[in-house]
């Protein structure tokens, strides 16, 4: 059973003063399927810049992959053992793209991780546990917790060959298609 991610976020009261104004298990949790990542939405900018005005909860909507047009996305994405998630991704791979945003950079030819995937975004992820293969069309990369992959709009995958779920922190900025 994975633990909750606690979330703290602030704001201004009306006097411009700073205050918490959130704290607690983030809210808006994914998981597709049995056996499929577990996602965690912490926050989401729809600006450049951010407008930080206000106290509404950002991540009440329907999941996607990428970042809103000129905004970002903060996640934590707990990615079970390929052993169990491959089967899961295929799947979801052979399935049309429903609308709901977990498909829809989803490379649905047969590459050789079903979980190949781009989206129009800077991707800044950090390690935080376990460890895992970064997929790229040309070549893997094995990370360890405390490294950071930065991904530039490329066709990426992400391989766990352990026994231990890997945990990665990201932030999505949007980016111009490649």
């Amino acid at each position: 059973m994975r633990k909750p991610v606690r979330r703290v976020v602030t704001s201004h009261d009306a006097c411009g003063r700073s205050v918490f104004i959130m704290d607690g298990a983030a809210p808006h949790v994914y998981c597709r399927s049995p056996g499929s990542a577990i996602v965690t939405e912490l926050w989401e900018t729809r600006s450049s810049p951010a407008d930080n005005s206000g106290s509404a909860e950002t991540t009440d909507h329907p999941f996607r992959l990428a970042p809103p047009k000129n905004g970002t996305v903060f996640r934590i994405i707990e990615y079970p053992p390929d052993k169990r998630r491959l089967a899961a991704l295929e799947a979801q791979r052979l399935e049309p793209d429903d609308g709901s945003g977990h498909g829809e950079a989803f490379d649905r030819s047969k590459p050789r991780h079903p979980g190949f995937h781009k989206t129009s975004s800077v991707d800044y992820a950090i390690v935080l546990s376990g460890e895992i293969y970064a997929l790229l069309d040309e070549g893997e990369v094995r990370l360890r917790a405390g490294d950071v992959f930065i991904q530039r709009g490329t066709n990426h995958a992400w391989s766990n060959r352990t026994n231990e779920p890997a945990v990665l922190a990201f932030v999505l900025v949007d980016a111009k298609p490649v």
